[in-house]
C-alpha cells in the first residue's frame, strides 16, 4: 500500500502531466516556436465581430482566480492524509453541540442518521456532546439524553424577515431556546450528511486548538451506494474543490475568500450569535454564504477541519439543476449585497461572474475552432492552463472518493473514464441553472430528495 505522502507525489506528477498534455493539444505551448503566418482578426471578421470574439476570450479569466486556488491547494498540501490523529484529549474538549436542521419532511432519513452519527461519535471516543435536530415538523424521535429536538413555531418570524434555513438557525439562537454557553461549539449539519471517525477527531483537533472561530472540512459523495452515477461523477468537482480553494484559503489565509459552504461547519457559539443568521431575505437563499461573508467582514477567523464526511449527490437530473439554481441565486444576492464590503467580497464576485457567465466562455469551445483569433503566448498558455487544471479535478474528485481496493482497477479506471465523460453534461446543467437563475424569481429555496427507497420487487 502506498504511503499518503507517495500518493500524494503521484497526484501532482499526474497533475503537471495532464497541464502539459492539455498545453501542447490546445496550442498553449509548442514544440515549433518558428513564426508562422497569423491572420489578422480584425481584418478578416471586421472590427465588431473581433472585438466579439476577443471579449468573449476575455471572459474566460473570470475562473482564472480560483482555478490558482485550486491548483495551489492541490499541490502545496498532502491531498491524502493519514488518519486523523487526536491532539488532546476528549474529555478536555468542550461541549459540542452537533445540530442537524430539517424542513421534516423525511423524518426516517433522520432518525437514521442521527442514529448513526450518535454512534459514530461515541466510537470516536466523543464525550461532552448532544445531537439537535432542528425541524418544521415535528420528527418523532426516540427520548435520549444525548438528542434534542427542537421544533420551530409556525409563527416564528426574525426581526430581519429570514426563511427557510437561516430562520431555523436563528430560531436555535433566540435566548429562549438556546442552551449553549458562549464557549461552547456547533457543529451544523445537514440531514443526509454522516459523519466518520476522522471528521469527529478532526473536530475534537479543531475546538481543543481554539484559535479560530469557524472552520470546515471536506464533503465526498461516492460512500456506500451509489444512487446515481452521473451526478455523482458530476460532484466529484466539488470533491477537488475543498480540498482545492476551500483547504488553501482557510489553512493559509483563515478567511473566506470564495464564501464555505453550509454542512460539515464548526462555530463557537459566541461567535454565531454575534454573526447571527437573522440577514433578511438575501441571506436566506445561501444563508451559508451570507453568514461566511459576514462573519469575514467582522474579522472572524476561520480554518479548515481535517476529516471528511460523507453525502448523497442528487438523486435526479431535475434536483441537480435545481440545486445548482439555488447556489447560483443565492450567491448572487450575497454578491449584490450592501451589508458586504466590496473588498471583502470581490474574489466571491469575480467567482459568481465566472459561473454567470458560463455560456459566454462555453462559446468560445465552439468558436475557437470555427473562429480562431490571434492572442499572446501567455494568454494562450492560460486558457489552457484553465481548462486543464478544471478538467483535472474531476479525475482527482474521483480518485479522492472511489477507493481502488474497494473498486478494483477496472471499475476505478471506468470512474474516473466516466466524469470526465460527465463534462459535457456538467456544461450543459450548469449553463441551463445560469440562464434559469438570472431570469427566473430569486428568493426561492428548493429542497432536493435526500430519502432513496429501494424499489419494491413482487415475487
Amino acid at each position: 500500500m502506498l504511503s499518503s505522502i507517495m500518493k500524494h507525489i503521484l497526484h501532482c506528477c499526474l497533475l503537471l502531466v495532464v497541464i502539459l498534455i492539455f498545453e501542447f493539444v490546445s496550442g498553449g505551448l509548442q514544440w515549433n516556436t518558428n513564426k508562422t503566418e497569423q491572420l489578422d482578426p480584425w481584418v478578416r471578421y471586421g472590427f465588431v465581430g473581433a472585438l466579439i470574439l476577443y471579449l468573449l476570450r476575455s471572459v474566460t479569466f473570470l475562473s482564472l482566480p480560483q482555478v490558482l486556488f485550486n491548483f495551489v491547494g492541490l499541490t502545496i498540501y498532502n491531498a491524502f492524509p493519514d488518519k486523523v490523529v487526536l491532539k488532546g484529549s476528549p474529555l478536555l474538549a468542550p461541549f459540542i453541540c452537533i445540530r442537524i436542521v430539517t424542513r421534516g419532511d423525511y423524518p426516517q432519513l433522520v432518525k437514521t442518521n442521527v442514529n448513526r452519527n450518535l454512534n459514530k461519535c461515541i466510537e470516536a471516543g466523543l464525550e461532552n456532546f448532544q445531537i439537535e435536530v432542528v425541524s418544521d415538523k415535528p420528527i418523532g424521535l426516540v427520548p435520549h439524553r444525548r438528542i434534542r429536538e427542537i421544533v420551530v413555531p409556525a409563527n416564528y418570524r426574525t426581526s430581519s424577515g429570514a426563511l427557510f434555513k437561516a430562520r431555523a438557525l436563528q430560531y436555535c439562537l433566540e435566548n429562549s431556546v438556546n442552551e449553549l454557553a458562549d464557549h461552547d461549539w456547533i457543529v451544523h449539519l445537514d440531514e443526509e450528511t454522516l459523519m466518520t471517525e476522522n471528521s469527529v477527531r478532526g473536530i475534537l483537533n479543531f475546538v481543543l486548538d481554539g484559535k479560530h472561530q469557524f472552520g470546515q472540512g471536506l464533503i465526498t459523495y461516492a460512500n456506500e451506494d451509489v444512487v446515481n452515477w452521473i451526478t455523482t461523477l458530476a460532484d466529484s468537482f466539488r470533491v477537488a474543490d475543498d480540498m482545492g480553494k476551500l483547504r488553501l484559503q482557510f489553512t493559509m489565509f483563515h478567511k473566506p475568500l470564495f464564501s464555505m459552504k453550509g454542512s460539515y461547519v464548526v462555530t463557537q457559539m459566541a461567535a454565531e450569535r454575534e454573526v447571527s443568521f437573522n440577514n433578511g431575505l438575501d441571506g436566506s437563499v445561501a444563508e451559508d454564504c451570507f453568514f461566511a461573508m459576514k462573519a469575514f467582514t467582522q474579522g472572524y477567523t476561520f480554518n479548515f477541519v481535517d476529516g471528511e464526511m460523507w453525502e448523497k449527490s442528487p438523486f435526479t437530473l431535475w434536483d441537480f439543476v435545481q440545486q445548482r439554481k439555488r447556489w447560483l441565486q443565492g450567491i448572487l444576492l450575497v454578491v449584490h449585497s450592501k451589508a458586504i464590503p466590496l473588498k471583502k467580497k470581490l474574489l466571491l464576485g469575480i467567482s459568481c461572474y465566472s459561473w454567470i457567465t458560463m455560456p459566454l466562455s462555453t462559446s468560445n469551445i465552439v468558436l475557437a475552432g470555427l473562429c480562431p483569433i490571434s492572442c499572446s503566448p501567455l494568454i494562450d498558455f492560460l486558457c489552457a492552463f484553465i481548462g486543464a487544471v478544471n478538467i483535472y479535478m474531476y479525475v482527482f474528485g474521483v480518485v479522492k472518493s472511489f477507493s481502488l481496493y474497494r473498486f478494483g482497477v477496472v471499475r476505478f479506471i471506468f470512474c474516473i473514464c466516466g466524469a470526465l465523460s460527465t463534462i459535457p453534461f456538467n456544461l450543459i446543467i450548469e449553463n441551463v441553472a445560469v440562464i434559469w437563475g438570472i431570469f427566473g424569481k430569486k428568493h426561492k429555496f428548493y429542497v432536493v430528495n435526500k430519502e432513496y427507497k429501494l424499489p419494491v420487487v413482487l415475487v
